[in-house]
């Protein structure tokens, strides 16, 4: 995986410069399953997220982007894009499609009752990572 920090330093906003020109902003896609948040209390959801986040940035705690993202600098401004999918099927599929094109995230399997209920990549440069995450929508 290509990292974004060699020859570069970071803004307060966790966009990665080089030269002092901004060159892109580290964010970290969750995404959540449309079906469970009709369906469950929302704080059941947000906590799932939660989980896929937070396992998402401990896998890779020793990664450039994400020492970038978690840096005392930065915490106050973290970026994250929220999406979601239609169901079960959408997220396999977008699980499926990030590990083919090596980007790092964890999907979230709820248990003990294994359902995969949401995911989150690890913090990347933008410009990196959003064009897998195009087709998808906001989560509202």
């Amino acid at each position: 995986m290509a990292s974004s920090n060699s020859n570069a330093n970071a803004n307060a906003d966790t966009s990665v410069t080089c030269e002092g020109t901004a060159v892109d902003t580290v964010v970290q896609y969750v995404v959540l399953r449309r079906d469970l948040i009709d369906s469950w209390p929302l704080g059941s959801v947000v906590t799932q997220g939660c989980h896929a986040s937070v396992a998402a940035i401990w896998a890779h705690k020793d990664d450039s982007d994400t020492l970038l993202y978690c840096s005392p600098s930065n915490l106050d401004s973290m970026h994250k894009v929220t999406l979601e999918v239609k169901g079960e099927t959408q997220m396999l599929n977008l699980s499926e499609k990030l590990k083919v094109g090596g980007i790092a995230h964890k999907l979230w399997i709820e248990q003990p009752e294994n359902i995969p209920t949401c995911l989150a990549t690890k913090p990347y440069p933008k410009s990196f990572v959003s064009s897998f995450f195009k087709k998808l929508k906001l989560c509202k």
